[in-house]
């Protein structure tokens, strides 16, 4: 297939972004881009250790430090993401800086790989915490405000490991597939007012990917590959509800789809005839993305009332 080529720059002059995560990897690369086409950047990071551990602005510090340098604006904020009062105190600052809030992304988080066996339910917590509720808590922040400009950009951190599972993550997993649930809910419910929201499953070499990804691969996969996929989903003509897939300078898209499906009814070898049948799950020529949760309810009772003549 051919590429097109492109035509008009992306840019974000006039326009406020926050960018969670942003003193290094794949925030500090996103808020360096954002301010290069124009955006103001709250470069946000409480700067934790890999693990969530420890803190400290002197990361967050030098990305504001660049964008500055640059000629662009940037404020640094030191909040938890986990923490809702400080992250409501980082989205009034930057009203009162600059008066509103067009993108924000939600990138931070950390890792505490172990199997399911070996982990801590404090450890399970602590990365739903941070990503999931984390995401949940700067988004409510801004809703509101992107409502009443009828406009605005939002995208979530997803993982590979959520779509399609990782060994010894499976927190992690969890509350990366959660983010797409809460994606598709609020792409819906924002459309009338202009609110695009979508999520982002990057690959790239971070601090976090360090050990995972190969010594030989890590030339391709600087963060700097991947945000041309974030600006994307945040640029005026974005999408919405897409998982976009990012890493190496390649880019994917990954669908939740329903397949066609069968009728067998609820009789009381209903289960036998499912498991006789199973193959025919797996048979995807006939597979939809459904726009809403209630498609599948529409598929399954037409098949019913099919069936009954």
């Amino acid at each position: 297939m051919t590429i097109t080529q492109s035509s008009a720059p992306i840019r974000f002059d006039g326009q406020v972004a926050i960018v969670t995560g942003a003193g290094g990897g794949l925030g500090r690369s996103h808020a360096l881009q954002l301010a290069a086409r124009g955006a103001k950047v709250v470069v946000n990071d409480l700067g934790v250790a890999r693990d969530g551990t420890g803190t400290g602005q002197s990361a967050a510090e030098s990305v504001a430090a660049e964008i500055r340098a640059a000629g662009g604006a940037a404020m640094v904020s030191g909040a938890s993401v986990t923490d809702p009062a400080a992250v409501q105190e980082m989205v009034d600052l930057a009203m009162r800086e600059w008066g509103r809030v067009d993108i924000l992304v939600n990138n931070a988080g950390f890792l505490r790989d172990k199997t399911f066996s070996k982990m801590t339910l404090d450890d399970f917590r602590a990365i739903v915490d941070v990503h999931l509720m984390g995401a949940v808590y700067c988004t409510k922040a801004v809703w509101e405000i992107m409502k009443q400009q009828n406009y605005g950009r939002i995208v979530m951190t997803t993982s590979s490991s959520g779509l399609f599972g990782n060994f010894g993550q499976s927190n992690y997993g969890a509350a990366k597939m959660a983010l797409v649930g809460l994606m598709q809910t609020l792409a819906i419910e924002g459309e009338k007012y202009g609110i695009r929201v979508n999520c982002l499953a990057p690959t790239a070499a971070t601090r976090m990917t360090a050990d995972l990804l190969g010594e030989d691969n890590l030339q391709f996969l600087a963060p700097e590959k991947v945000t041309p996929g974030m600006l994307y989903l945040v640029s005026r003509d974005a999408p919405t509800r897409t998982v976009l897939c990012a890493g190496a300078g390649t880019f994917s898209r990954s669908n939740i789809t329903l397949t066609d499906g069968f009728y067998i009814g609820d009789g009381p070898d209903a289960a036998e005839q499912l498991a006789a049948n199973a193959a025919r799950l797996q048979d995807r020529s006939g597979e939809t993305v459904p726009l809403t949760g209630f498609q599948q309810f529409q598929m399954e009772v037409a098949k019913a009332r099919a069936a009954k003549g």
